[in-house]
């Protein structure tokens, strides 16, 4: 009698890329909690974020006020001046974008600098999600205080600007979220500030100590229109302004004159989407390959 073989086949278990897949989604959640509880629990995170509205409307308005254009629709007509209104209401955002990079650098620098890095890492031994989980916690606090900070700016130049000369009697858009570019230059402003305070990020992420990632973020931001503004060829100083983060990226606040810029205000802030991207792609490879 021939005897019938019965091959049972065991359930396949799941690789590790998928096992490791699954631990970081899963882990997600508690890196998230934490991150939040740690810079919720900082003092200097509110002050921070306090200083990052205040001086960021303070500044657009002080401006507004300063400018001042009379003699009527002949002598303040946009044709003549070139004002743009909005741009205008915006200028605190030039202070506002230093003190969310700062926040951005302490979230991860502080721990490098006191060694509770060590702490966080056995907590969380999934490095990328220990820094998705900082991501997120930095772009939510980034965020709340970008909108607060706007939307000041907006109601700053609302109430101020008319009465300088740049009024709807003048031939001027008064800002307003009812005017399509006017909603674009100050919603692309809350993304600018956000991407700034990632780029922030990835670079104290890369270097690990928070005065050389300070400095390195200021000197992208600003080092690019220093030397476009004094380098002698047009055609060098233009490219320059094509790929430095900040100047392209606030491109996305400029309502009139468009034809003129190097880049259309999406692509500007694409270029500083490009730049954070980059540098979250180095702090999470050295933040993968190096020891705490």
């Amino acid at each position: 009698m021939t005897q019938a073989v019965v091959s049972v086949r065991r359930p396949r278990r799941p690789g590790r890329r998928a096992r490791d897949a699954w631990g970081a989604w899963t882990g997600l959640p508690d890196a998230l909690h934490a991150e939040w509880t740690k810079l919720r629990t900082l003092a200097s995170t509110w002050w921070l974020l306090l200083a990052a509205a205040a001086l960021t409307v303070a500044v657009g308005a002080a401006v507004a006020a300063t400018y001042q254009c009379s003699g009527g629709p002949a002598a303040c007509a946009p044709a003549v001046t070139g004002a743009d209104p909005a741009k205008i209401s915006l200028t605190g955002v030039y202070l506002g974008q230093v003190i969310v990079a700062l926040l951005a650098v302490l979230a991860v620098g502080g721990e490098y600098g006191t060694g509770m890095i060590r702490v966080t890492l056995a907590a969380t031994p999934r490095r990328l999600t220990m820094l998705a989980a900082k991501m997120a916690v930095v772009t939510g606090w980034t965020l709340a205080a970008s909108v607060v900070a706007v939307a000041g700016s907006l109601l700053a130049g609302w109430l101020i600007l008319p009465g300088r000369g740049l009024s709807a009697a003048n031939g001027y858009v008064v800002p307003s979220l009812a005017n399509g570019a006017d909603l674009r230059a100050f919603g692309g402003s809350v993304l600018y500030l956000v991407l700034i305070a990632l780029l922030a990020l990835g670079v104290t992420t890369a270097v690990r100590d928070s005065a050389v990632a300070i400095g390195l973020v200021l000197g992208l931001l600003y080092l690019f229109p220093i030397v476009s503004a004094v380098i002698p060829s047009h055609t060098w100083s233009r490219h320059l302004e094509q790929i430095a983060p900040m100047t392209a990226g606030l491109y996305i606040e400029a309502t009139v004159g468009l034809a003129a810029l190097p880049l259309t205000p999406w692509q500007g802030l694409g270029v500083l989407a490009l730049w954070a991207v980059g540098a979250l792609l180095l702090g999470a490879a050295v933040l993968r390959l190096r020891d705490a």
